[in-house]
């Protein structure tokens, strides 16, 4: 591999936080290509307190920070819903897998889950079984994993990939995306 080549590589950390199951998704990056490293959940309903939830959450993103080595994080931003402490703990949560990132100098962007679904799936309003879908059709996954905040946090690690937030990627959008590879897409 030349080292042009090698400077094309990436790796994306994608991360769907959650006090109760939290995704993670890590992309190889190869130019305007990509494919699935790995992609998985952390579970933390065990964890009684909501300070053991945290320090879990920080632990394990460190561990695949160090296992893994990613260049960028991105991570889905809480949103309100209908109760303002679960938003405060989902903004704690997303606090402490940043914490993990800025210890190891890793570039960190966030995005709202509407950008993150209208990137991956043309729609915004686009449901969790959807992203999964699109999710397992872009990486050729053949099982749909029993949780969906792993294929979550794929699509926001795609949907860094796809806004172009680094400075070494040129898409833009679904949109271009698909423009540039209309043999690994299709509607059928």
């Amino acid at each position: 591999m030349s080292k042009l080549e090698k400077k094309s590589e990436r790796i994306i950390l994608g991360l769907d936080p959650g006090t109760n199951v939290m995704g993670y998704g890590l992309l190889l990056i190869k130019g305007q290509n990509f494919s699935l490293i790995q992609y998985g959940v952390i579970h933390l309903s065990k964890y009684s307190g909501h300070e053991l939830k945290l320090k879990k959450i920080f632990d394990r993103v460190t561990t695949l920070i160090e296992e893994y080595h990613p260049d960028e994080v991105a991570l889905e931003a809480p949103f309100y819903g209908k109760n303002i402490q679960s938003m405060l703990k989902l903004g704690r949560a997303q606090g402490v897998a940043m914490a993990a990132a800025l210890a190891r100098e890793i570039p960190i962007t966030e995005y709202a889950p509407k950008k993150v679904k209208q990137s991956v799936t043309g729609n915004g309003n686009a449901s969790k079984e959807q992203v999964s879908g699109m999710i397992m059709k872009l990486l050729n996954l053949s099982e749909e994993p029993k949780l969906l905040d792993a294929t979550d946090a794929l699509a926001v690690g795609l949907c860094h990939h796809f806004q172009g937030k680094s400075k070494k990627s040129k898409t833009t959008s679904w949109k271009a995306f698909v423009t540039q590879n209309p043999g690994r897409v299709s509607g059928k």
